[in-house]
């Protein structure tokens, strides 16, 4: 088997190694990632200039664009095949709830699933001192089920560990997103010409975070595992929508 490796926090991120360096023990692996930082980047692809690939003395291939760019570079050109499976992260933080839509990590698997792959997406929920060992353990175990007992084609999984000792998780479970409240508010500050600036608030609190929820998973200890779908379409509201445009005159 061989696997794709990608990220938003850049090639030299821990938690690309951990999750590298465990899925090397499944299959071959290799790595496109980001030159850089590019958390929140979204499904952006970088369309108005070329993308340079350099390969670092990790054998890890870097790139001067988007996570989406990286995995669709990887996908339909940089490689001379095409992987069996395309897996993102370690995430440092969790990307729960809203999280998803902004999320480089998600994005990343997203294209991987755009173009035909099985796809997942690995987050840890801790920023200092993080376990990313039991992430990768965690994420391992998912992969070997998936060999055993694959999935629906069209399904995404987002997985978020809780930042523990591998001995200190309670186990799996099957959630649904939740969601947060608005995020906070934008601080506003003087760069050395005392033109305003604005630094982007940080995300609000979970507002829907009861059981069932990949909130309420990691808070229980527990690896939460939502499966996502590409199809952004409300179809439960297509009946009613149908209804409310007869009533437009042209």
């Amino acid at each position: 088997m061989h696997i794709l490796v990608s990220n938003d926090d850049g090639y030299l991120a821990p938690g690309l190694k951990a999750l590298a360096d465990e899925l090397s023990t499944l299959a071959r692996v290799t790595v496109v990632a980001p030159d850089r930082n590019r958390s929140g980047a979204s499904n952006s692809l970088t369309l108005q200039r070329p993308l340079r690939v350099q390969q670092a003395p990790s054998g890890y291939y870097h790139v001067d664009g988007t996570p989406t760019d990286c995995v669709h570079l990887a996908l339909t050109g940089l490689l001379p095949e095409e992987p069996d499976m395309v897996v993102s992260g370690i995430n440092s933080g969790p990307n729960l709830g809203d999280d998803v839509i902004y999320s480089g990590t998600v994005a990343a698997a997203t294209e991987g699933r755009f173009l035909g792959l099985p796809a997942l997406a690995v987050s840890l929920a801790g920023r200092d001192n993080q376990h990313f060992d039991t992430a990768a353990k965690a994420t391992g175990v998912i992969i070997r089920q998936l060999l055993d007992q694959p999935l629906a084609e069209d399904t995404i999984l987002n997985i978020n560990v809780p930042n523990i000792a591998w001995d200190r998780i309670q186990g799996y479970q099957a959630t649904r997103l939740g969601f947060r409240h608005k995020a906070e508010p934008v601080v506003q500050q003087r760069d050395p010409y005392n033109q305003k600036i604005y630094w982007v608030g940080p995300a609000g609190p979970a507002q829907d975070a009861g059981e069932g929820t990949d909130f309420h998973a990691l808070e229980q200890g527990y690896v939460s595992v939502t499966p996502l779908q590409i199809d952004l379409t409300r179809h439960d509201g297509v009946s009613s929508l149908r209804n409310w445009l007869q009533g437009i005159e042209l």
